[in-house]
């Protein structure tokens, strides 16, 4: 029996005396790739092509060893292959069909692959023809459209996925894909939102639309504004079939949970989508609409889900990951509308975040949560990120984010009055413990780090709590609290005082951000100059060598009276998210990264067309 060796497009015979023999279809690729028209001979040459089963190893590996100029040989060969696998995306044939959008998959990564310093226009007239080429793609994008939004196989429709993900993921960098113009041009939105919109084909084609949408939204973003871009932002199906994407994909958090013992991830039932798209509400963007779906009970009894729920559970994983940038994602998520959404008391949550093993915590006995608004579990997630990162490859630009996030909620509870219930003591022992560590490593930190700026942005935070806290901590205790607790770890600050007078007081390049931490502590320092000595008095007249929580507590109520502080301004100003150019680099990276990881997935395995051809085998 023969036995095949695909890459070499040979069939064997079990005899080892016998001379190899090539399949057909590579003795026909091998024409394609003689300088003659290889229908000149046989005017049935390409129709009797499609119908034979792709060797995409072997076609591919031709196309990868031609150079440029070898390639610019046989270019009307390969502008003529490309035109008749267009033409026969066309056919009511599928197994033709079939065979062309891998032949496809083929031409472009195989052209690429040799030639990935050629200019794109180059590429282009190699592949299609540059005169032909806007005719050309155009009816390739027609063809995809049309077998996407038709009533053809699922089969199908992933392979003309897999076709797309192909094309854009050529290039490392999106944004040099020049073929990318005429897919933006004729546009492949449309057929995606309709795979999208539809439960059936969102739960199979979901995860490779979405990831094809966040490539295509990414090419040329800072160059050129694509109008599609605010309009998947705002589609609620999109949205539905990111949540559907992770949500059915749970075994990924779980495999990472795996490599974190302690991690507890809550089992949440499934709720069905529904089988309509929810109308828009008013001037409510829908995308707040959708973290808000009715799909969602609300019973705080019974655990649930949802898209920002998912992600704040995986970044509490990814966190401890230093390179990871959740806080990038938390900066734009904590805006004035997800701000809303955030902190609506009606829209409560248990969120099961990973904390990680640590020698001076004990583990958690009581795993029962309460049912809380989500902006708790994001701040439980800045909390935790604090006291787990103070390390000696100092994370500083993720500290800054993270100290950022919290300030622009602060801003918000004290814009709207909001009262949450949290627990805040947890946040300044996690603040002031990281002013510590700033103070006990100075020396080393300041040879790579500015670290006077988040020693600001950390004092600015209580100086918010000091002055507006009144406005925003849900009960006058917890104010009192904030005090104790200034006055408990008065050592921190004093210290921090003592090390920025020192270095705004000489010459250097930390004078000017000194002193403005200087500056910064003037309430602060009041407040433990004033009530120290007052705590003092209070246990030399009753004879106490050391006072009890509620003996300070009762002190500082009792002695708020003759405390002057000052008004600082701007403490409730903050810089809006932009992604623009600060974030530009890292979400480059980003795309690359993900283009990258689609273009090895897209695997020769993977588009096997074994499947396709036993479901097509009985179409004539």
């Amino acid at each position: 029996m023969a036995q095949v060796d695909k890459k070499a497009g040979l069939l064997r015979k079990s005899s080892a005396s016998r001379k190899p023999l090539k399949e057909k279809v590579v003795l026909m690729y091998d024409e394609i790739f003689a300088v003659e028209d290889p229908a000149k001979n046989n005017p049935r040459f390409w129709e009797e092509l499609f119908l034979m089963k792709v060797n995409l190893e072997y076609l591919e590996g031709k196309l990868e060893s031609l150079d440029g100029d070898e390639v610019m040989k046989i270019k009307d060969n390969i502008n003529s292959l490309f035109h008749h696998c267009i033409q026969a995306l066309a056919e009511e044939h599928q197994i033709k069909v079939v065979n062309a959008l891998q032949t496809l998959c083929a031409l472009f990564r195989g052209v690429h692959q040799r030639n990935k310093s050629t200019s794109g226009f180059d590429i282009i007239n190699m592949l299609m023809g540059f005169d032909k080429a806007e005719l050309r793609m155009k009816a390739l994008i027609e063809s995809l459209d049309t077998q996407l939004c038709g009533d053809k196989s699922h089969s199908l429709k992933s392979l003309c996925f897999k076709l797309l993900l192909c094309l854009v993921t050529v290039t490392d960098n999106i944004s040099q894909n020049t073929i990318l113009e005429y897919v933006m041009i004729n546009s492949i939105f449309e057929a995606i939102l309709q795979i999208l919109s539809h439960p059936s084909s969102r739960i199979q084609h979901g995860y490779d639309a979405v990831v094809l949408l966040v490539l295509l939204v990414n090419y040329r973003k800072y160059e050129v504004r694509h109008f599609q871009s605010h309009a998947l932002k705002t589609n609620e199906a999109i949205l539905l079939a990111l949540y559907e994407a992770v949500h059915l994909n749970r075994n990924f958090i779980t495999v990472l949970a795996q490599s974190h013992p302690e991690i507890d991830i809550t089992t949440t039932p499934v709720v069905p989508a529904p089988t309509t798209p929810p109308a828009p509400l008013g001037t409510t963007p829908p995308a707040l609409d959708m973290l808000a779906s009715p799909e969602l009970p609300l019973d705080p009894n019974l655990q649930t889900s949802n898209l920002l729920i998912t992600f704040l559970k995986y970044s509490s994983i990814v966190i401890q990951d230093t390179k990871g940038k959740c806080c990038c994602a938390l900066l734009n998520i904590a805006d004035q509308y997800a701000n809303s959404f955030l902190h609506d008391d009606n829209m409560c949550f248990r969120v099961n975040l990973h904390r990680m093993p640590m020698r001076h915590r004990k583990k958690p006995t009581d795993k029962s949560l309460p049912s809380r608004p989500l902006v708790c579990a994001v701040l439980d997630l800045m909390v935790e990120f604090i006291v787990s990162h103070m390390m000696k490859d100092f994370p500083m630009d993720l500290y800054m984010r993270c100290v950022q996030v919290i300030h622009k909620l602060i801003c918000y509870q004290k814009k709207c009055r909001i009262r949450l219930h949290y627990t805040w003591r947890e946040l300044w022992t996690a603040l002031i413990n990281l002013l510590k560590f700033l103070l006990s490593h100075e020396t080393a930190l300041l040879t790579k780090h500015n670290i006077f700026n988040l020693a600001l942005l950390i004092v600015n935070l209580f100086n918010m709590f000091i002055t507006y806290g009144d406005t925003f901590l849900p009960t006058p205790s917890s104010y009192d609290e904030l005090y104790y607790e200034i006055v408990r770890m008065h050592q921190v600050f004093d210290n921090l005082y003592s090390m920025v007078l020192r270095v705004s007081t000489n010459v250097g390049q930390w004078k000017e951000p000194a002193s403005k931490v200087t500056h910064a502590l003037g309430n602060i320092r009041a407040i433990i100059n004033h009530f120290n000595p007052k705590i003092e008095s209070f246990a030399a007249v009753n004879h106490i060598s050391q006072l009890s929580e509620h003996q300070v507590l009762e002190v500082v109520r009792s002695n708020y009276d003759t405390l002057t502080l000052k008004l600082q301004d701007g403490l409730d100003q903050y810089e809006r998210y932009s992604e623009q150019p600060k974030e530009a680099a890292f979400f480059k990276e980003l795309v690359r990264s993900i283009s990258l990881n689609v273009r090895k997935n897209v695997s020769l395995t993977t588009l096997s067309q074994d499947v396709l051809l036993k479901e097509f085998s009985t179409i004539s």
